[in-house]
């Protein structure tokens, strides 16, 4: 797992993989495809392996320059008020509850850990796009500690000696394509995470880490790294004098693009202090992970001044994020690392005066662990009863004994390291947080991690659910592989293979028949519930010269037997997967690669109708949609002027009629027209705008039930009409505002599976709307809808 790790995100050096050819664009509404299409070169790992890149083109694929905190925030407060509306007028459907399935025993990112120092074997975590959790048993079990309803990204988490917790939102981690999503400032809770209020630094963005003064707790210092997307704003070192209740700069940034991601005290001497700045930001086609801002700085009277440390530590352009630590037993002590400004590890450092002079270690980049992406960890951890005894967050967690003259890898924890933290209520315990959850020590970090059995936090991109038991599902997620899961909270998820978990199914009549892909369209075929021997298809197997970070694979709802996966191409197979033959030409522009590294040009989405099998629905990246109603003998593009031109996230055909279709979009509208969800109603030719009333967020998946309602998941909840739109519901209780990347819908059972990007998996049962207008053909789409949702008051 770990190789493959460090594999997938070899991005920023992968640009000769970016000179493949690319078919010719396509010029012509109706074209005909090849007769003998000929097997291309493909990408053998990905050009840019890295997830966040794939999350951030499709929701910036609207022209925006930015991904900011407002942006979200203006769809949770509409997303709130369509939740009351529905409320008031369709109380059925508001109340109706989500429940959690799973998993319980996967985890996700964890970026940061303060220990409870009142209560023993109490824990709090930053989940990076989950929240925050508490756990009272030292991390065995962990329960949220933080609103569902508010924003799930957190970058920092800390607690005063007398029980008050702060939260920073926002994470400070921004990865490839930094999709890591913003926040809105700093947050308290004087109650241990039962109740919260905001308390300062609304425009930060992201909050790297705090510093709370030991001889003075009403001192606290927050490290803020600023809106990656746009300069300016609340950046650099913060402090509040009143307990977080005003807060004040003591640190400008030396730019307008750079901001904190460390702040250390001194504990022998709280009038000394220590920063990190770095130099970063993230444009829609280019992204600039560091420069002449990054840098060390220490202060000597409290924050009030600062000094940039520069005696053995380098002062040109090429610095990407620093790492900085100080030895508790040894505040002399100081280590420090830093990457380049396009990513791999550069240098480690050391001082023995408090930083008044420095030393680089021999330590290589390849023992720092740091690949090509250093700007991904950019921390440090210090035993605090040894000087000597370091830690250095990297893909693998990395050890030194001797004051970091070398390093070793420490085994027994998931890759990409985050946080550690050492319990001083019990000798020898540590924790550790990492991209596949949270780990505890008993042996001072050297051996012995144990995982947490309970950390409802994970990542998914994609579900599926068994159609002959709906208790059983499989599910690609971020870092954690594909997973198969049965009987939700009450069963263990088990890996089935995959480096990142993409696309996942179930076969439609044997369950046994597993289908996991990891990145860039790398799938198998496994017929014992997707363990071994597992049969590679994909890459190697299909017609595409690119293929997206997520590569759709689908069954034709027809005939279980015939499959459809699509690079650039779409392939079908009538064996199940076993065999694959090319039934279009290029679908897309197949235009030059971004600059940042991702493959524009793939194709996103595909669907079958289920009362026609010659009928399909595509749609690609580059905002194009395309049909055909002919197996593939003819492909139609829709008109561009009819669409937004963003990326097509989703298409589904309606379950009665093959020329009844929808399409969903990602970006946001940012005060313009642009649609989000789209519905043709005859066969692709016209397409009219049903998302109107919707929350100005991406909408991520789309399901049209078989008795007329109409249901599609965003990145701040789920909502459901009738299908041909016209109003819109909030649909069920208690499903965390975390992004909804998939939707998977039961017929038989009526069950509605929503996969979310950092709480989980949940479930709910769709109640029965009955109403007139799921006759066919439809009449005037788009207008009026109130018979279908009225008739779910009635209900059960």
């Amino acid at each position: 797992m770990k190789l493959m790790l460090a594999r997938r995100r070899r991005g920023l050096t992968a640009t000769a993989l970016l000179a493949l050819v690319a078919t010719a664009a396509l010029t012509a509404s109706s074209i005909a495809a090849p007769a003998v299409p000929s097997l291309a070169t493909s990408f053998p790992t990905g050009p840019m392996e890295v997830p966040d890149e794939w999350m951030t083109a499709q929701r910036m694929s609207d022209g925006s320059t930015d991904l900011s905190a407002a942006k979200y925030a203006n769809a949770r407060g509409e997303a709130n008020q369509l939740v009351a509306k529905t409320r008031n007028s369709y109380r059925p459907l508001a109340d109706r509850p989500w429940s959690f399935f799973g998993p319980a025993n996967i985890g996700g990112r964890v970026v940061d850990i303060a220990v409870d120092p009142q209560v023993n074997d109490q824990v709090f975590i930053a989940a990076a796009s989950g929240g925050v959790w508490k756990s009272s048993d030292a991390g065995a079990t962990f329960t949220p500690a933080w609103p569902d309803g508010w924003g799930q990204a957190i970058g920092a988490v800390a607690m005063t000696s007398d029980g008050v917790l702060f939260a920073g939102t926002g994470e400070a981690q921004p990865g490839g394509g930094s999709i890591t999503f913003g926040g809105d400032g700093v947050y308290r809770s004087a109650d241990r995470g039962a109740s919260w209020e905001r308390v300062g630094l609304a425009d930060s963005h992201a909050i790297a880490r705090f510093a709370i003064d030991p001889s003075n707790e009403s001192r606290i210092f927050a490290a803020a790294a600023g809106n990656l997307f746009v300069p300016g704003g609340e950046r650099g070192v913060y402090l509040s004098e009143d307990g977080g209740d005003n807060w004040r700069q003591v640190l400008a940034p030396p730019n307008d693009t750079t901001g904190a991601t460390e702040v250390v005290i001194d504990p022998s001497n709280p009038a000394r202090m220590y920063a990190a700045m770095w130099d970063h930001r993230r444009e829609p086609h280019q992204r600039t992970y560091g420069g002449a801002g990054s840098s060390l700085w220490r202060s000597d009277d409290g924050g009030a001044t600062w000094q940039r440390m520069t005696t053995g530590l380098p002062t040109d352009a090429d610095q990407g994020r620093w790492g900085l630590a100080l030895a508790p037993s040894n505040p002399q002590r100081l280590y420090a690392y830093v990457g380049t400004a396009i990513g791999p590890f550069r240098a480690f450092y050391r001082s023995d005066n408090g930083g008044d002079t420095w030393t680089q270690t021999p330590v290589s980049s390849g023992q720092a662990s740091q690949s090509t992406f250093s700007w991904w960890f950019g921390k440090l951890f210090v035993d605090p009863g040894n000087e000597n005894h370091v830690f250095l967050m990297g893909v693998n967690l990395m050890r030194s004994t001797n004051g970091a003259q070398s390093f070793s890898s420490v085994g027994g924890v998931h890759a990409d390291q985050h946080a550690m933290r050492w319990d001083p209520k019990i000798p020898g315990r540590v924790y550790l947080g990492n991209d596949g959850g949270f780990y505890r020590s008993q042996n001072n970090g050297a051996s012995g991690w144990v995982k947490s059995t309970d950390e409802r936090y994970t990542q998914f991109y994609t579900v599926d659910v068994a159609q002959t038991d709906p208790s059983l599902k499989v599910g690609g997620t971020q870092d954690n592989g594909c997973n198969r899961g049965y009987n939700g909270v009450g069963g263990p998820w088990n890996a089935i293979g995959c480096g990142d978990g993409l696309q996942t199914l179930i076969h439609p009549e044997n369950p046994n028949i597993v289908f996991g892909c990891s990145q860039y369209g790398a799938c198998y075929r496994s017929e014992n519930a997707g363990g071994t021997p597992r049969q590679n298809i994909g890459t190697g197997q299909t017609t595409s010269q690119r293929r997206n970070w997520l590569t759709p694979l689908q069954f034709d709802p027809t005939d279980p037997n015939v499959m459809y996966y699509a690079g650039n191409i779409v392939n079908r197979s009538t064996d199940n997967g076993r065999t694959w033959t090319a039934i279009s030409p290029d679908l897309t522009d197949g235009g030059p690669n971004d600059p940042s590294g991702y493959p524009w040009g793939t194709i996103t989405t595909l669907a079958a109708a289920p009362t026609d099998g010659n009928t399909l629905y595509v749609g690609t990246d580059d905002g194009k949609l395309w049909w055909t109603n002919d197996l593939g003998a003819n492909w139609h593009q829709v008109d561009p002027a009819q669409l937004p031109g963003t990326w097509v996230t989703r298409v589904a055909v309606n379950p009665k009629d093959a020329n009844i279709a929808y399409a969903t979009f990602s970006g946001f509208r940012s005060g313009s027209s642009r649609a989000h969800v789209k519905l043709t109603v005859d066969g692709g030719r016209t397409w009219t705008d049903i998302g109107q009333g919707l929350p100005d967020a991406p909408v991520n998946s789309v399901i049209p039930t078989a008795d007329g309602l109409l249901l599609v998941g965003t990145d701040v909840g789920v909502y459901v009409s009738a299908w041909h739109g016209g109003e819109w519901a909030a649909l069920g209780e208690n499903l965390p505002k975390a992004a909804v990347m998939y939707l998977r819908y039961h017929e038989p059972s009526r069950q509605l599976t929503a996969a979310t990007f950092g709480r989980g998996i949940y479930d709910l049962t769709v109640p029965r709307c009955p109403a007139s207008s799921t006759k066919l053909p439809l009449k005037n789409p788009g207008v009026g809808v109130v018979g279908v949702l009225s008739s779910c008051n009635a209900s059960k």
